[in-house]
């Protein structure tokens, strides 16, 4: 019985792994499909007039900066709406003044809701928007000027009713965990959206994403409590048959900074893990027309379980086939899980230096070495984060744990080690 229990664990992970090695190299399975998930070069003409929203809640230190940049757009049609909170003067303060400097361009609303999250902001700031198309943009990035120009294009030739631009952490240099962090986003934006919106389910990115506006109205904006309103917004989308563009091109990317900190990134994790549970619990992707995307957004929202018993399941593994006496074809099967694992690995190695290069990084040999110690850790960081949601979950916590933003993504020309 324990050898059945052994052989089934061993094949659930190797399960696990292969499908996360999969998803990693869609992009990269031949030049076509590489070519295929960048933006198409732009026309001179303008069809959409942009809403672009900003929630900054205690964002002082980094929205001026992320404003001045976005006013530094190619397109000649858009307006810019901060959101802050009525109790964070500090940030209000800052978006004032920038509202005041460029009066034509830029606005303010205040967020009255007692309990503050990005939602609820969101839909705050939703019925005083006039464009066309509404965008989101985190307090803290940094965003190409001619990204507006790509996307309204995008629009007009495809139809879509929703663009779904490249994210990119940049601050790869900061510590072992932000190097791993970093990577992990080249390959989610780079590879993983494109094959889920090809395949027509996509949890949407929380920033760099463009909706249509009449679409926004008519589905009824955030769910002010969920804790991955983007996720929920692209699952409500997907399900309803809205079609999903995605587009990464290294030079149009949204740059963006690690936590700050362990266990900023710990309590980030967890708080969009959670979200997917409760997205999970809605089940809105259940009216998926195909058993196929049914099946992707089964295994994708139900990933923080995957995550937790990842990181239970390796160490108990590994004990069981090094420590208990079992037959030599099962103690060969808990290894299985290893095969892809290291595989991933590896195709990690070449993407940070696929990275570096995109970027114009320093990447060194220390790095790499970070990036290789730095992988069972890390997992069992991610699996300690997924353990913590269903937790939360389960007793009803729901409270919106905010993630710190210091500007260490503003200077990359700087690392050098």
């Amino acid at each position: 019985m324990a050898s059945v229990a052994v052989i089934l664990l061993s094949l659930a992970l190797a399960v696990v792994a292969v499908l996360t090695l999969w998803w990693t190299l869609h992009a990269w399975r031949t030049p076509e499909v590489l070519r295929g998930t960048r933006f198409e070069a732009p026309l001179a003409s303008r069809t959409v007039r942009f809403s672009l929203l900003v929630p900054a809640r205690h964002e002082q230190a980094v929205l001026e900066q992320t404003i001045t940049q976005l006013l530094r757009s190619t397109h000649d049609d858009y307006e810019i709406i901060i959101i802050v909170g009525h109790d964070d003067p500090e940030t209000a303060e800052v978006a004032e003044r920038l509202a005041t400097r460029y009066p034509a361009l830029v606005s303010v609303i205040t967020d009255h809701n007692p309990v503050k999250n990005k939602p609820k902001a969101l839909n705050t700031a939703l019925p005083h928007c006039k464009g066309d198309v509404v965008g989101v943009f985190d307090a803290e990035d940094q965003v190409h000027p001619a990204l507006l120009a790509h996307v309204d294009h995008a629009f007009s030739t495809t139809n879509a009713a929703v663009v779904q631009g490249g994210v990119q952490l940049i601050n790869f240099h900061s510590s072992w965990y932000s190097l791993r962090n970093c990577l992990e986003y080249y390959f989610y934006f780079r590879s993983r959206l494109h094959l889920q919106a090809q395949q027509g389910f996509i949890p949407l990115g929380g920033n760099t994403v463009f909706i249509r506006t009449e679409t926004l109205r008519r589905t009824g904006g955030w769910d002010p409590e969920c804790l991955a309103e983007d996720c929920d917004l692209g699952v409500r989308l997907s399900s309803q048959g809205y079609r999903v563009v995605v587009a990464y091109d290294s030079l149009l990317v949204t740059r963006e900074e690690t936590p700050d900190t362990l266990m900023s990134l710990f309590k980030q994790r967890t708080r969009w893990n959670q979200g997917f549970l409760q997205v999970f619990r809605k089940k809105e992707w259940r009216k998926l027309p195909t058993f196929r995307q049914r099946a992707l957004a089964r295994f994708t929202l139900m990933s923080p379980f995957f995550q937790a018993y990842t990181g239970l399941l390796i160490p108990l593994g590994i004990g069981t086939a090094l420590l208990l006496e079992l037959p030599a074809a099962v103690a060969l099967v808990t290894f299985l899980p290893l095969i892809p694992t290291v595989a991933n690995l590896a195709f990690e190695v070449a993407g940070l230096h696929d990275f570096g290069k995109q970027y114009e990084l320093n990447v060194r040999p220390a790095h790499y070495l970070k990036l290789v110690v730095g992988a069972p850790l890390y997992m069992m960081l991610l699996a300690g984060a997924a353990t913590r949601a269903i937790y939360r979950e389960g007793v009803g916590a729901r409270n919106w744990e905010l993630t710190r933003h210091v500007g260490a993504h503003l200077h990359p020309e700087q690392v050098t080690s």
